[in-house]
Order: structure tokens, then C-alpha cells, then sequence
């Protein structure tokens, strides 16, 4: 044979093991897309009980009756689960599912806690779902659930507290796992579930779960993250770090007491405008934080985290245009490239009180609660300091308690730090194989739901996750594989979930646990 036609023997019999390669890929994700387009109403109806049960971080009753929910579901479908337990603490949904031959083993992180909830916000009751047709402020109206055999239109959301955040990748992996074990599809590797209760409250027992069992999950190659939300553009997007978060409260100080304005108004110290002096000090206009050193640790992203970033959908005009805004800081900068940098914003400010309850008074004190989020580089301590000697740059005497009578005689501005600890960010290497052999299975299952080239790579998302115990007390990478539609108001009230952002994770998982050897 011929250089020539030896070359092109090879060259299609490549070809045809890579064809065949894909639609052995794809069977499994047939087969996970038909029981989906079978079952519509009737998942829709498990999401919906789902919900329905109460899961807020710090209500340990509430915890633990939805973790049982969640290992019984698991068992059904085949799946080795039970709770893993220390005292006192939200228990972990640990499964396992060994595949006979599986030469590398997923681990699948998911938290089911949820945010607190304050009920007069919601339009309805957060843990009683509520179907619309479309999102409430787009013109969508109630309706009910459907029926089994009625149709489900894609662009139906789903409100209640915890939709997007974090239940709807469970009611994704429930069905997937039913339709493999129903027609005896296997996954490709070996899959380790391992659930948080308290994500939420700062997973403040992770690592702790981790060391205690760590023969468990010793065996895990990857971590995969099912949380956080779809790109701005609502492309679906797969991100390889977090930033960290700290937060920290400054209280100043006035009068002992609260003073009536028109007796000492114009002599007293004011203390709402004291503290609003001191955080305009920590920003200029353009959202530049000011505090000496504050960028200086951000370590710096690297050549393929720099090729993710200029490869990202430039969206940002439109994103403006959604949320009302002209302007952005740090602008011509892109959103992308703002979360490569570390943030401090004003979370709240109270003083006193506002509308109905506003007093003829000066409040003796103002309290500000700043929230921090780290990138990889910053240290939680270090930064805290850094808000510190700020402070005290700008005149103040710095406490963690309130002052006595001593100290307020002696020093004219006296400022209250608590807080501070959080956690640090992390990055896995976008070179790491493992990782991209994830990207590659996740952007199958991108073009099937949406089309070629729908797939965002990103060095990393705004938000912040416990990937720092995976990381380092497992000592494995971690990356996210998000799919809650960008406008799910995580965190918030009317949280929902668009009904396609559901069907679009089923066709991801599917497409996941079966990842064919060869990228590996």
C-alpha cells in the first residue's frame, strides 16, 4: 500500500470509530430524552412534591426529612444511597453505583438546602409550587399542572424556594437514572453522589464529612458541581473555578443614645452620614475599590483561562438592557472579566428607619454589612485587613466590641469590625484532562438542545461554592456544570425554574454518565 492510500485507509477508519463512537454516545441520551418526552407531566409532578418540601439551611427538622426524601428517590432508581451522619449537623445523601469494567469514578456534588425565606415577599407560598406560563414579569399567568399525556411547553417556569437553587439537578438525575435502569443502560464510570444540607449555612462540616469517610470518595477522578446558573445569554456554560466570600459588618458610633433631630440636629454627630463617608472612601465612581492593596494578591489568570475569556459571548449590552442599567463598574471592562477581580459591595445599610416608621431622630448608631468575594490569590484574613487599616486610615479608632464610655471619651470616630473568615476562591486548570474531557460531553448535549457552538467555557462563575474542601481535602479538580435558567432569582424570592433548563440537565447528565472511555 501506497503512502498515500495508507494515509487514507487511516483516515477512515478513524472516521468510522469516531462516527461510531458518537452514536454510542448518543444512545444513552436517546434513550434519557425519550422517557423524558414520555413522562413530561408525570416528572414535572415529582419536582413539584419535591419542592414541596420546606429546606431551609438552619432548620435541622426540615433538613433532615427532605435528605430522607432525597435517599429513598435514590434507592428506587437503583442507586446504593444512605445518610451519613455527625450530631447535630444537616446529614450528607451519599450513593454509590459501581459499573462492572469502569476505569475512572464521577463524583457528583449537589446541595439540597436552601436559602431562608421570608414569605410575605413571595407572590406565593415558597414551598408550595406554582406553575406559570411564562415568568411572572415577562406577562406569564398561573396555571395548573398538567395531567399525564398533556403536553408541557418548555418555556413554563416553576416558583418555589430552592427550584433553581439547588433541586432541580436531583429531579434531573432522578429520571435519567429510572430511564438507564429501565431499558439496562450502564454508566461508563463509577458514580459517587454526595450531597451538602448545608451549603447554604457555608458547608461548615464538609471537610469534616470528607476526612470521616474519605474511603468513600477516595476512588473519585473528577468532581462535578450540578449548581449555579446558565450564561446571561441563557446558553448553557461550564465553568472551572468560584470566587470566595467573606462578609463583614462596620458599625459607627454617635450619642449614647438616640437624639431628637430638633433638639440636637446640626450638633450631634450624624451618624448616617458619618458611615456613608467612610464607604464612599472605599469606592471611587467608576467602582474601583480604593482600599490600599486590594488588587495586589489576585493571582494573575493564565493562557487558557485568558483564550475562555475572549471566547465568551459578549453579552453585556443586552444584559444592561434586561436590567435597566446605562452604566457598569469598572466599565469598558465585560462582566467576565469583572469576576476575575475581587468585589466589595454595601449589602445593607441600616440607620434609624424609613418611610411609615422614619423618626425625628439621630441614631446612635449606623451598621453596614459589606459583602466581600475573593479570587484566587486572595487570602479571607488578609483581606479583612485591608478593610481594617482603611478604616482606621480614615480617622477612625477600630473595635470588635462595642465601646465603653472610656473609649467613646477618647476617641472622636470610633468604628465596630465583625465578621471576616469566608472562605477563598478556587480554579481548576482548564488544561486538566479530566476536565475536558467533561467539556466535551457537555457540549454534545449543548448542540443537541441548542445548536452548534452553544456551549460557554469559563475560567470561573461570580458565585461561591465549597469546592476549596474537594479540592484540597480530597485533593481532586472540581469543576461546575450549571443548568437553573440566569434569571431564576436564586437566593430571592419567586425563585423558579424555566420548564427547558430542566429537560436541557436531563439531556446533560444522560450525556455525562455516559462519557465514552476514550476521552479519558
Amino acid at each position: 500500500m501506497t503512502g498515500r492510500l495508507k494515509f487514507i485507509f487511516i483516515s477512515l477508519t478513524l472516521g468510522l470509530l469516531v462516527a461510531n463512537s458518537r452514536i454510542d454516545a448518543q444512545l444513552p441520551q436517546a434513550i434519557a430524552r425519550t422517557f423524558r418526552e414520555n413522562n413530561e407531566a408525570t416528572i414535572l409532578a415529582d419536582f413539584r412534591e419535591f419542592l414541596s418540601y420546606p429546606n431551609r439551611a438552619r432548620n435541622l427538622e426540615d433538613i433532615e426529612e427532605v435528605a430522607s426524601y432525597i435517599r429513598d428517590e435514590l434507592i428506587q432508581v437503583g442507586v446504593n444511597a444512605e445518610l451519613l451522619r455527625i450530631d447535630g449537623v444537616p446529614p450528607i445523601v451519599y450513593g454509590k453505583i459501581v459499573v462492572p469494567g469502569a476505569t475512572r469514578t464521577l463524583g457528583i456534588y449537589v446541595h439540597y438546602d436552601g436559602q431562608a425565606v421570608d414569605p410575605n415577599n413571595w407572590t406565593h407560598a415558597p414551598f408550595e409550587p406554582t406553575l406559570y406560563t411564562a415568568a411572572m414579569d415577562a406577562g406569564g399567568t398561573r396555571r395548573p399542572f398538567p395531567e399525564p399525556g398533556d403536553e408541557v411547553d418548555p418555556e413554563w417556569r416553576i416558583y418555589a424556594r430552592s427550584a433553581g437553587d439547588d433541586k432541580a439537578p436531583i429531579a434531573a438525575l432522578i429520571p435519567v437514572l429510572e430511564s438507564f435502569r429501565d431499558s439496562r443502560v450502564m454508566p461508563t464510570s463509577n458514580l459517587v453522589f454526595f450531597f451538602d444540607g448545608e451549603e447554604e449555612a457555608g458547608s461548615r462540616h464538609l471537610g469534616e464529612y470528607m476526612q470521616r469517610w474519605n474511603d468513600r470518595i477516595e476512588d473519585v477522578d473528577i468532581w462535578l458541581f450540578f449548581d449555579g446558573p446558565a450564561h446571561a445569554s441563557g446558553r448553557p456554560q461550564v465553568l472551572f473555578g468560584v470566587r470566595g466570600s467573606m462578609g463583614m459588618e462596620v458599625t459607627v458610633y454617635g450619642a449614647t443614645r438616640n437624639l431628637h433631630s430638633g433638639h440636637y440636629g446640626n450638633w450631634a454627630p450624624d451618624t448616617g452620614n458619618i458611615l456613608a463617608t467612610l464607604l464612599a472612601s472605599m469606592k471611587d465612581d467608576g467602582g474601583r475599590v480604593r482600599i490600599d492593596g486590594w488588587y495586589d494578591t489576585a493571582e494573575p489568570i493564565g493562557t487558557e483561562e485568558l483564550a475562555a475569556l475572549q471566547g465568551m459571548p459578549d453579552w453585556d449590552e443586552q444584559l444592561k438592557e434586561e436590567l435597566g442599567l446605562v452604566w457598569t463598574e469598572g466599565q469598558p471592562e465585560k462582566l467576565p472579566e469583572r469576576l476575575m477581580v475581587p468585589a466589595l459591595n454595601v449589602r445593607g445599610i441600616t440607620s434609624g428607619n424609613t418611610g411609615a416608621l422614619a423618626r425625628n431622630v439621630i441614631p446612635n448608631t449606623a451598621v453596614a454589612s459589606l459583602g466581600i468575594r475573593l479570587v484566587k490569590g486572595n487570602e479571607p484574613e488578609h483581606m479583612k485587613n485591608l478593610v481594617v487599616s482603611h478604616i482606621e486610615k480614615m480617622g477612625f479608632h477600630v473595635v470588635s466590641e462595642d465601646p465603653d464610655m472610656s473609649l467613646r471619651l477618647k476617641y472622636p470616630r470610633i468604628a465596630k469590625v465583625t465578621g471576616g473568615g469566608g472562605s477563598a476562591a478556587f480554579r481548576t486548570s482548564m488544561a486538566n484532562p479530566f476536565a475536558q474531557s467533561v467539556v466535551a460531553a457537555a457540549r454534545l448535549a449543548a448542540e443537541q438542545a441548542f445548536g452548534e457552538g452553544a456551549l460557554v467555557v469559563a475560567p470561573g462563575m461570580g458565585g461561591t461554592l465549597p469546592l476549596r474542601s474537594f479540592i484540597e481535602v480530597a485533593g481532586k479538580p472540581a469543576i461546575i456544570v450549571p443548568v437553573a435558567n440566569h434569571d431564576n432569582n436564586q437566593h430571592a424570592p419567586d425563585e423558579n425554574l424555566r420548564i427547558a433548563n430542566l429537560w436541557y440537565a436531563i439531556d446533560l447528565y444522560a450525556s455525562l454518565l455516559t462519557m465514552p472511555s476514550a476521552l479519558f
